[in-house]
């Protein structure tokens, strides 16, 4: 699977990533050894990048992941983690559970929003900690949406001093709007933003401001989301955009798009994945998954063939926003 470095960085990444909230128990309980399954499958197929959080799960995402690369040699995967988060734990002995936060796991521990500088340091120490390793390849401050001025002067600060002492590869901003990681990309000296759900077959915001700032300054953007929480898999009344029941209006596009992809023969899914690897500054797409099936169907649709007829006809309902690029008819395979 093609590798690309990120913006200024010895860091590589594979063209897709896996998302690991699912094995944190996104949602749904997932056992630890369709967990361990999952990655296997991942590793199987050339994926060799890992994106988790300690959010994912209360650190559970982390632990699990650490497990599944347990015995790997160090320097053939990338393992991305994330900061601003801390976890704290729950004294108490009634724990409930986390899935007022979208996890299906005990409520051990609480999160505290610390973009501070030993916040910075903190988290990275609890994180590699859980993972089982002696450092990670990119650490991206997590949703700092509130918090931008703190993360600004000193979460990026620390990170910036952490890879010059060669802790961490790279370092970035991961999050679902678009328009704090533009500022990042014109303030700081970022390697990756990690845009979720903003420049997809719905959404093509991203477009504006942080895929323009990013291929001018040579960094890299690492699309997340695709599927817009699952609508673009399959698009029909109660499905979730955004972690949340799709508006009317929203979900008529999508079944518009659905239209246009099947009068071409090919899955909807198969289309909203592909779609930003038009752009030039994207460097991986991140794709979560939860079985070694879910694995395996996202790589095959990685590879469908795409006729170059679709993209004409999504621009022609405007469906596509003028000035997006599109991709090859067919992606390129290289070698595992």
């Amino acid at each position: 699977m093609r590798t690309t470095m990120l913006g200024g960085s010895t860091v590589g990444v594979t063209q897709l990533a896996l998302g690991c909230a699912g094995l944190g128990n996104l949602y749904h309980p997932v056992t630890v050894e369709s967990a361990l399954a999952t990655v296997e499958a991942a590793w199987d197929v050339g994926i060799r990048t890992f994106d988790t959080a300690p959010h994912y799960g209360l650190g559970l995402s982390e632990r699990r992941l650490g497990a599944a690369l347990s015995g790997r040699p160090r320097d053939t995967y990338t393992v991305s983690t994330k900061v601003g988060r801390l976890l704290v734990p729950v004294q108490d002995d009634g724990h409930g559970d986390d899935l007022a936060n979208g996890f299906a796991v005990s409520a051990t521990h609480r999160r505290i929003w610390d973009f501070s500088a030993d916040g910075v340091l903190r988290s990275l120490e609890a994180s590699l900690d859980r993972l089982g390793l002696d450092r990670v390849d990119m650490a991206l401050l997590h949703d700092p949406d509130d918090h931008a001025e703190q993360a600004l002067r000193e979460a990026y600060p620390a990170l910036e001093q952490l890879r010059a002492q060669g802790v961490v590869g790279a370092i970035g901003v991961g999050m679902n709007q678009s328009a704090l990681p533009a500022r990042f990309l014109r303030e700081t000296d970022i390697d990756v933003v990690l845009l979720a759900g903003r420049y997809t077959l719905l959404d093509q915001d991203g477009l504006g401001e942080v895929l323009p700032e990013a291929a001018a300054r040579g960094r890299s953007v690492v699309i997340g989301g695709v599927f817009n929480s699952g609508l673009l898999t399959a698009p029909r009344p109660g499905a979730t955009y955004d972690y949340a029941p799709a508006p009317r209006p929203v979900l008529d596009r999508a079944l518009r798009l659905l239209e246009v992809t099947e009068r071409h023969g090919v899955p909807l899914r198969a289309a909203a994945l592909r779609f930003p690897f038009g752009h030039p500054a994207v460097a991986s797409v991140l794709t979560g998954a939860r079985s070694p099936e879910e694995v395996r169907d996202t790589v095959e649709q990685l590879h469908r063939p795409i006729p170059d007829a679709l993209w004409d006809e999504l621009r022609a309902e405007g469906l596509l926003a003028p000035g997006a690029p599109v991709p090859a008819a067919t992606a390129s395979r290289e070698p595992s």
